[in-house]
């Protein structure tokens, strides 16, 4: 029996497999509402067949956006424009549905990848973004603006404050945005995170802020729904957040109720020396799981279905974290049933594209082997 494809829960939530369609950027809302380009992207994903859909990184604040086209979910306009392409979704997959909520920090206020990138000019439109130390992500950019205790109390706020327009929309968990460079993992890493108060210096200090967030966001959303963490395990910086310090921080997230961790790594500096590699970050999910006993989402150059099932398996993850690989094939969950003798829902609409051999021995109402 393939472990990939048997059921997770997580609170009261049942996943019927371990497939995790991770958060992927599009870049494409108008002031953080979302649009047709959603309808069609998310759509997809939906009828995919993986245990969850996370939705894209998803701004807390305005100013929490890494670009103006980010997806936002601050105020009625972002709930309102939402709420039209959740219902399509249920109507027509039980695929359970994820939002990662995140705020930008120093990495705010940027274009978007394919427009290069780079920080936004404040007289093209751009804005000071802010982190917990008035230090620019890389030389050359206008420096961000070094949050005070009232802008901690705002932005504390304003993710509970999302976490509670989510559960009106009907979000089935939460993930909270804690890596790649951005506020959380900002506030978390002492290449970024240079304040003399109480939110820098010692590692405790460090991690205050994020658990901080975290409180306020599992208080906010509904006790029988899961809230996760993204995190990323390394810096890949001499002196930077390493394994060690993540796993006390997982440990920490523990006693407050967390309920899994995303574990990813790198993005808070471009002095980072990745060893890219087929399933790089694996070994951080497994540090993890090993150290917490917390169920961990592996991600990172996981393309093949028997990979997949042999990290579950092997249990150095409980989760699969499939990002890139899922643009490239929206139905690859699909593929890995049939590879592995596992089974996906598929819509009726569907059932007729099944090659006649895997019809003819599983039948036309689910995808896969038994």
């Amino acid at each position: 029996m393939s472990i990939l494809f048997s059921p997770c829960k997580l609170r009261n939530l049942v996943l019927p497999n371990r497939i995790f369609i991770a958060p992927m950027c599009q870049y494409s809302a108008v002031d953080g509402c979302a649009n047709d380009w959603h309808m069609i992207h998310l759509g997809s994903m939906a009828l995919s067949g993986a245990g969850m859909l996370c939705l894209e990184a998803t701004a807390v604040e305005a100013i929490g956006r890494i670009t103006p086209g980010d997806l936002g979910l601050y105020d009625d306009a972002t709930e309102a424009a939402l709420r039209p392409i959740l219902a399509a979704i249920r109507k027509h997959s039980k695929i359970a549905v994820a939002m990662q909520i995140a705020h930008a920090g120093r990495k705010a206020s940027s274009h978007a990848p394919w427009e290069g990138g780079q920080q936004v000019p404040l007289d093209q439109g751009g804005w000071i973004a802010q982190a917990p130390s008035a230090i620019p992500q890389k030389a050359g950019e206008l420096p961000p603006q070094a949050i005070d205790a009232a802008g901690l109390v705002r932005i504390r706020d304003a993710f509970a404050a999302t976490a509670q327009r989510a559960e009106r929309l009907g979000i089935d968990a939460i993930e909270i945005h804690a890596a790649h460079g951005y506020l959380l993992h900002e506030f978390l890493s002492p290449v970024s995170n240079q304040r003399s108060d109480d939110y820098g210096g010692s590692l405790e200090n460090r991690m205050r802020f994020p658990i901080e967030v975290f409180d306020a966001v599992r208080a906010a959303f509904p006790a029988h729904k899961p809230v996760g963490v993204r995190v990323s395990a390394s810096d890949w910086v001499e002196g930077g957040w390493d394994v060690e310090q993540t796993v006390a921080f997982a440990q920490a997230l523990k006693k407050r109720g967390v309920d899994w961790m995303d574990v990813s790594s790198g993005g808070v500096s471009p002095q980072q020396k990745i060893a890219l590699g087929p399933g790089y970050q694996v070994p951080f999910a497994e540090a993890v799981k090993a150290a917490t006993g917390l169920p961990t989402i592996a991600v990172g150059l996981i393309t093949e279905a028997q990979q997949a099932e042999d990290i579950v398996a092997s249990g150095k993850a409980d989760l699969i974290g499939i990002a890139r690989g899922m643009l490239y094939d929206p139905r690859w969950p699909w593929h890995a049933a049939a590879q592995l003798g596992g089974e996906v829902q598929a819509p009726p609409q569907y059932w007729r594209s099944q090659p006649a051999t895997q019809k003819a021995l599983f039948g036309a109402t689910t995808f896969g082997g038994r």
